[in-house]
């Protein structure tokens, strides 16, 4: 939150934790859910990464277990068997052994975000 010039208070950041891509609302946390389930997986966090055609589109960060690996095929077929639409799919994976938290110890999406951002700008995509 911050103060605005004329007193009022302005909340910044995601309200929801939803992104949109290409008018389609997705549930990060009904992503999360469903990854969540797969054996390999520790922990994960779905963030919106952007995207010159549909505006954004679905990252999962993931924590595999240890001693599990997992590949973006892997998941994709699994969240499949799953039944999940495809336009809910993610469309790229990212593993890491551990994620950015904020001051009070919750998973930092803003970081996860801004991580993303700077991988496509590399990569030329944005």
């Amino acid at each position: 939150m911050c103060l605005s010039h004329g007193g009022s208070l302005m909340v910044e950041g995601r309200d929801k934790d939803m992104i949109n891509r290409g008018g389609e609302k997705i549930s990060a946390e009904e992503i999360e859910n469903l990854i969540l389930a797969h054996p390999g997986v520790f922990n994960v966090a779905v963030v919106a990464m952007p995207d010159p055609v549909l505006g954004e589109r679905t990252c999962a960060y993931v924590i595999p277990k240890p001693g599990a690996s997992l590949t973006f095929q892997e998941l994709i077929s699994f969240l499949k068997q799953k039944q999940i639409a495809t336009f809910k799919l993610p469309e790229r994976l990212e593993l890491l052994a551990n994620f950015p938290l904020t001051s009070i110890g919750k998973v930092s999406k803003k970081d996860l975000r801004e991580d993303i951002v700077r991988k496509l700008q590399a990569e030329g995509r944005i």
